[in-house]
């Protein structure tokens, strides 16, 4: 068995990535392709606004996050806040993937609150990479940087 060198997570926020998406969407790890029906099944049942974070909202979320990660000794390799999700990539640590990801989400959702944001912020769930060598975490961090550049706010100190 290989050993867990750290993982890329991505969440998203609330309405903006439905199951049946037409660019394809992830559950457990398997993409699948656009389902009209599916997608329009999911928009249907939404019991709040669709979230799209502003510029200082994708701060806010950035810096809660860092924190949080750092208070709980936990290394932050990359992290890219967009309007309608998140990547983080994270060395392995001493608790469960699954802990951190609901932590840092309500962390954000938290901080956003302190600063007036009011609702639902994040979808149920995440996605999540296993990287088993550092060429992995590499290949991701790159990733995250890159995907980032265009209209996410910056990485973790």
């Amino acid at each position: 068995m290989r050993k867990t060198l750290g993982y890329m997570v991505t969440f998203t926020t609330y309405g903006t990535w439905l199951q049946g998406d037409e660019r394809g969407w992830v559950k457990e790890g398997i993409i699948y392709e656009e389902n009209e029906e599916l997608h329009n099944v999911n928009e249907s049942n939404l019991k709040g606004e669709v979230v799209r974070l502003k510029k200082r909202e994708k701060e806010i979320v950035r810096e809660a996050i860092c924190r949080k990660a750092e208070a709980r000794g936990e290394k932050i390799l990359a992290i890219s806040v967009w309007s309608n999700h998140v990547h983080i990539v994270q060395r392995y640590g001493r608790r469960p993937i699954e802990e951190a990801v609901r932590i840092y989400k309500n962390t954000a959702s938290a901080a956003l609150r302190r600063n007036g944001f009011e609702g639902k912020v994040w979808t149920r769930g995440f996605d999540k990479r296993f990287c088993f060598s550092e060429k992995d975490l590499r290949v991701r961090v790159d990733y995250v940087n890159k995907h980032g550049v265009r209209k996410s706010i910056g990485v973790c100190p």
